[in-house]
């Protein structure tokens, strides 16, 4: 008797009205994913996480602005897959089908952003995933011009917001999730540039800020920064007090334990939950998450694993990590910002808005990874940490005609509070606490999630 008897239990858990497809419609975007063919695949522009079923092949493909999680369960008559958004949703389906004994967290595998996952639904053996990717930007291809490269970088942001917008009621307002950052600030200004360029109100726009006990540079840098552009009207601040500052609730929404995505989650949670409080019917939230990937701006120097040649010769290393074949790939999260991206994505979303993040879309990632960033910064820290501010400064002035002011980085959940004081009494680093606090989520024996980041 053949072994390999195909056993065709798919269930798809996934809900397609949370994609947002800029250029096609789901029938075409669903077709793309079920052909297996990357240049298909890559094709679809927006934020999307689909399943498609052929026979007994089941393929996935997702881009970084949704999660998508599967879990293989046993059965005597076969494996079932179960393909979720959330952890907790994959452990209350397998409860429901009398196989919850089965669950745990770290047996859950996530989707890769930007590839293409084919598993096979045979008998035992287990099939193994196949991995195909379908984003391979190339690197160095732009000139070593700051104009040229901001002019094609924003001008990229420029065009995926205006198929955005195309797709959004005209009457609906827009809230921008603001810090007065760089790329907060290149939003906004694109967004209020698209609107009345469209001969629309750009009274459609709030910046929201977040302001913890009345307290927090971010406010005042919001404000400076508006004030600059002569856009202060748009800001609005949510002002919260302390004890709104969950980092709990905040780990049971994101389904993670790292302290920088725990940390800014929170702070996203406590934000979107005061915009909820004060506007109940309000959808829509941007935000610019994703530029300091795009950008590598981070400080490597607080990485031991990184060193500027690490992070500039390792295509979409702040992305995805060190890719799916190496040996500190997470299964269970993936790696970069494809797993980080669920402490922007998450709270929102469990707060009935939708949220669009347009610097985490392949096509904004391709141009960024084109920027010949050896060239321009000859493996200097200090000239890359400049260079994000550089080109989109330049970029924006190029699209909307606006100089953009450029304040020192700073992180969302640094911006917030008083102090690193305050800091540190709301949300503290202990990546132990954070971990057993996501443990308590879904189970009561001694096991933790163990999977390596």
């Amino acid at each position: 008797m053949d072994r390999y008897v195909p056993v065709e239990r798919l269930v798809n858990l996934i809900d397609s009205r949370a994609d947002l497809l800029l250029n096609m419609t789901p029938e075409e975007a669903e077709d793309a994913v079920g052909s297996g063919v990357p240049e298909r695949i890559r094709a679809i522009d927006g934020q999307f996480a689909i399943v498609a079923k052929r026979g007994n092949l089941i393929r996935m493909a997702r881009s970084i602005g949704r999660p998508m999680r599967y879990f293989l369960a046993k059965q005597a008559s076969g494996p079932l897959l179960v393909v979720a958004e959330r952890m907790d949703e994959l452990q209350r389906h397998l409860q429901r089908e009398g196989l919850g004994d089965q669950f745990h967290p770290s047996y859950t595998r996530m989707v890769p952003a930007h590839h293409m996952v084919e598993i096979a639904l045979v008998g035992c053996p287990d099939p193994n995933p196949i991995y195909r990717r379908f984003l391979e930007p190339r690197q160095n291809e732009l000139p070593d011009d700051l104009g040229q490269i901001g002019q094609r970088y924003i001008g990229a942001l420029a065009d995926e917001c205006q198929r955005w917008l195309d797709r959004i009621d005209p009457r609906e307002p827009i809230g921008v999730l603001f810090s007065g950052g760089v790329d907060s600030g290149a939003v906004l200004l694109v967004l209020h540039h698209l609107l009345l360029a469209r001969g629309e109100s750009a009274g459609r726009l709030k910046a929201f800020t977040l302001s913890v006990d009345g307290c927090g540079a971010d406010a005042c840098q919001a404000r400076e920064f508006l004030d600059a552009v002569d856009l202060s009207f748009l800001l609005e601040s949510i002002d919260v007090d302390a004890n709104m500052v969950d980092f709990r609730r905040a780990i049971h929404i994101i389904e993670d334990y790292k302290p920088l995505d725990v940390q800014s989650a929170t702070m996203g949670l406590a934000l979107c939950q005061g915009i909820r409080d004060r506007y109940p019917d309000w959808q829509w939230l941007v935000d610019g998450d994703g530029g300091d990937e795009n950008l590598k701006d981070y400080p490597i120097e607080e990485n031991p694993e990184l060193t500027i040649r690490s992070v500039l010769n390792n295509v979409m290393l702040y992305q995805e990590g060190w890719g799916v074949n190496a040996i500190k790939h997470s299964l269970v999260y993936s790696g970069g910002q494809s797993r980080g991206h669920v402490r922007s994505y998450a709270p929102a979303r469990a707060l009935g808005f939708h949220g669009f993040s347009p610097f985490a879309l392949p096509n904004l990632i391709a141009v960024a990874e084109s920027i010949p960033f050896v060239a321009l910064t000859q493996w200097s820290h200090e000239r890359l940490y400049a260079l994000k501010g550089q080109i989109v400064q330049r970029g924006v002035e190029a699209i909307t005609g606006i100089t953009m002011p450029v304040f020192p980085k700073r992180r969302f959940q640094h911006g917030a509070v008083a102090g690193p004081e305050s800091m540190r009494q709301l949300l503290p680093g202990d990546e132990g606490l954070y971990r057993r606090v996501l443990q308590e989520k879904f189970v009561r024996s001694p096991a933790t999630v163990t999977e390596s980041p």
